[in-house]
């Protein structure tokens, strides 16, 4: 009776039609992304500081998600993390800056009418410090710009224009067009003036120079900074600063000066700074000095055949911390900025280790101290633990706001890395295009993570979900994102809305996990496009990756 009972079920078997497969669960879950955002932009996190209470937990809650995906530690002594030496440098209470112009004194509120960074521990003094109107304090050898040639800057402070003089000219002066050049960075104006033997600088603001309205500047005033250890001072460059845009006019207005007509004389090449009709400045103030130990927290997926080649991904853990209350909140919970983006970096770890080993072994490091200038990621590009020269690619994950469903993904700063063309193969898989960003102006590729590594000549590419909305369209989409930088970015009100869905966060994922996939499996090296000048940089490691 067995034998008629078993070759019934097995024609049974035979004729029915097969059971469905189950469904795999996607790679990329906005669900898991949310549920990462909802904890690290709380307040237990106390908006994530380097070198402050919310630290640790921060990075224990990384590294336990790391280890929970599947990753081995990637860090120092076999462990998750790379301790970085850092110096915190606070602005203590009483700091003062007055203008005086027209025989009149102006005092000026800082976080309201102007911002001040000191730049040397214990006491500065400013008195009487001449200004000098520098244009767009641009110092290019190559281009044959320098505003401060023949010019003596001792003592004195330059009064600079944001952004570049390509900038609202209607044609191109030899920098990069509407997108902003390296050089017209602030802190290149910095660097610049200061070499010129400046006292300091203050930059006028304008939004659409600056790229983010003084709102978010002045809520940042007090702000701590933060260099790598040991602290290197600056006793001659004192000070910098920005003027709101109507204290800056006035301040024109009394030297006899029109701000149109000097952003036009300021477009030549031959144009030098020159002094403002007796304006002065005077300021004041205390920097304390702490030494602090931050870290990066590094995970790793071994490749299976060329495991000491890999490909990097990153993404700043840091918010702003406990500094600075705006309306009597004063953790600044960095909802976005960036907890979003370390949220889709560790759903791009838990797709990697659930999915077949790759040839290349796949690095994922959380970064401090991003706010404060690249620290984190800059300090690990000059201390590899993997060595950049075999590192195929940099894949930096720094969201600007949490939108919905869309049609396309932004590119930051294109034009310059081969991988730009895997980035549109891989968006076209999930039905998505590549557009460039379309405030190119604001100069992002130079104010992220990935600039460590493309400044060392590592291939480094980094975009954002795009803001053509499936529901709304690009109408919706930019008056999202214009509402987030002028109320939130930077700010306390950056925090976790339950309303989110994360959709675009998990498109911006998924595309990078396809694009990381694809180039840990493939044999071939991205590459600089022709005369982008950190080809130069990678070249000089060409030998390891023959």
């Amino acid at each position: 009776m067995l034998f008629p009972l078993f070759a019934a079920a097995a024609v049974a078997a035979i004729a029915a039609p097969p059971a469905a497969a189950p469904t795999p669960p996607p790679p990329i879950s906005a669900d898991r992304i949310k549920t990462d955002v909802k904890a690290l932009s709380s307040d237990a996190f106390l908006g994530r500081g380097p070198g402050e209470l919310g630290e640790a937990k921060t990075i224990a809650y990384i590294a336990r998600q790391f280890a929970a995906a599947g990753l081995e530690p990637g860090g120092e002594h076999g462990g998750w993390f790379q301790d970085i030496p850092l110096v915190r440098l606070d602005r203590e209470a009483g700091a003062t800056m007055a203008l005086y112009y027209a025989g009149s004194r102006r005092e000026l509120t800082l976080g309201r009418d102007a911002t001040l960074s000191l730049r040397n521990a214990g006491h500065t003094a400013l008195t009487s410090a001449p200004l000098v109107f520098a244009g767009y304090g641009i110092v290019d050898t190559k281009l044959g710009w320098d505003a401060y040639a023949g010019v003596d800057m001792h003592g004195k402070i330059a009064v600079v224009l944001a952004n570049d003089p390509d900038f609202e000219a209607g044609r191109d002066l030899g920098f990069e067009g509407r997108r902003m050049a390296f050089v017209g960075r602030v802190g290149s104006k910095f660097a610049a003036a200061e070499k010129a033997g400046a006292a300091g600088v203050l930059v006028i603001h304008e939004d659409a120079a600056a790229s983010y309205p003084f709102r978010q500047l002045a809520s940042g005033d007090s702000l701590p900074a933060m260099a790598v250890a040991p602290f290197q001072p600056s006793p001659n460059f004192m000070l910098s600063g920005w003027l709101r845009n109507d204290v800056a006019i006035d301040l024109l207005s009394q030297a006899g000066l029109d701000l149109a007509t000097l952003k036009s004389r300021s477009r030549d090449s031959k144009f030098r700074a020159f002094p403002m009709a007796n304006a002065r400045v005077t300021a004041s103030g205390s920097l304390k000095v702490t030494q602090v130990i931050s870290r990066n927290v590094i995970g790793l997926l071994r490749g299976v055949t060329r495991p000491d080649e890999t490909v990097l991904y990153g993404a700043h853990w840091d918010a702003n911390g406990q500094n600075g209350p705006v309306n009597g909140d004063s953790i600044r919970n960095g909802a976005i900025d960036n907890a979003t983006g370390t949220a889709e970096m560790l759903e791009v770890a838990r797709a990697f280790a659930s999915s077949p080993r790759p040839a290349r072994s796949v690095v994922f490091a959380a970064w401090t101290a991003e706010e404060k200038g690249l620290v984190g990621s800059d300090y690990y590009a000059s201390h590899p633990i993997y060595s950049l020269g075999k590192t195929a690619a940099m894949i930096n994950l720094d969201p600007h706001v949490a939108l919905p469903a869309a049609r396309d993904i932004e590119l930051i700063g294109g034009g310059r890395v081969s991988l730009e063309a895997d980035l549109r193969r891989a968006a076209a898989e999930h039905n998505l295009v590549v557009l460039d960003e379309p405030a190119v102006e604001a100069g992002w590729y130079f104010r992220s993570d990935q600039f460590s590594f493309a400044k060392r000549g590592v291939p480094a590419l980094t975009f954002r979900a795009g803001r053509d909305l499936i529901d709304g369209g690009t109408a919706k989409g930019a008056r999202i994102v214009a509402a987030y930088n002028a109320e939130r970015y930077h700010q306390p009100s950056d925090e976790f809305d339950p309303r989110w869905s994360f959709s675009g966060s998990a498109q911006e994922a998924s595309v990078a996990f396809d694009l990381g996939m694809h180039v840990a499996n493939s044999a071939a090296w991205p590459t600089w496009n022709a005369g982008i000048e950190y080809a130069k940089l990678r070249a000089v490691t060409d030998d390891l990756r023959r």
